[in-house]
């Protein structure tokens, strides 16, 4: 399971997030939905470690991230939606450093490298420096070094941006496949129509609260109904 509880952060007199909370059982795909600056991208860097609540806990597999933050890291995989990475790094080479950061054994390195490059169809452009690739392919080589250590959770912001319809399309049967192996995805998306065939739990942040929550809905217009009805 994945616990958010009570999570607040503020920048200045700026107040991000106002009281968080949500969980994630294993097999699902939670969406976080809501307007620009509600607190979709300032909790998934708080979950993934990139920030630091004023309060509130994050446990994932019964680890949690304060008192336990070496065995969370290892639990949580995050790509952001512009994704910082060594541009003049082959794909490949940018795999082995993030190998090397989570210190994986030699005799597993290359094997996982392989995987991923395999998974993401990126081994005919594994040698090619990064600086060269596409957005998607960029977006699939950061993809690839959150998995590398296979998480139990992985978080997305906007995870298809930039996506060709059959990459995009590649992407959300990988999700659904890698959730229903008894891992969890957060995954946050403007996209209505992503959120509602992709989702089994939708949760609508807005003011830095979450204002609803629902489970599947299986019509596009009661969706639209849910998501106008939870932000006003």
């Amino acid at each position: 399971m994945l616990y958010v509880d009570s999570l607040y952060k503020s920048f200045g007199n700026i107040h991000a997030l106002c009281g968080v909370s949500f969980h994630i059982e294993p097999g699902q795909i939670y969406g976080l939905l809501g307007p620009n600056g509600a607190g979709k991208t300032t909790t998934m860097r708080i979950m993934s470690g990139l920030l630091t609540p004023d309060s509130g806990t994050v446990q994932v597999a019964g680890y949690d991230m304060a008192t336990q933050p070496e065995a969370y890291r290892h639990t949580v995989g995050y790509v952001p939606d512009n994704p910082f990475l060594y541009h003049y790094l082959t794909g490949r080479e940018y795999l082995a450093f993030i190998a090397d950061l989570w210190q994986v054994s030699p005799e597993q390195k290359e094997y996982l490298i392989e995987k991923q490059l395999t998974l993401f169809s990126l081994t005919d452009q594994a040698d090619r420096v990064i600086t060269s690739y596409s957005h998607g392919m960029r977006q699939k080589i950061a993809m690839a070094g959150a998995l590398l250590p296979d998480p139990t959770v992985l978080i997305l912001d906007e995870p298809l941006t930039g996506f060709d319809p059959p990459s995009a399309r590649f992407i959300k049967d990988f999700l659904r496949t890698f959730a229903d192996a008894g891992h969890m995805v957060l995954l946050s998306t403007h996209i209505l129509e992503v959120a509602q065939r992709m989702c089994d739990r939708i949760g609508i942040i807005t003011d830095g609260r979450i204002a609803s929550e629902e489970g599947r809905i299986e019509t596009m217009t009661e969706f639209e109904t849910f998501v106008m009805t939870a932000l006003g």
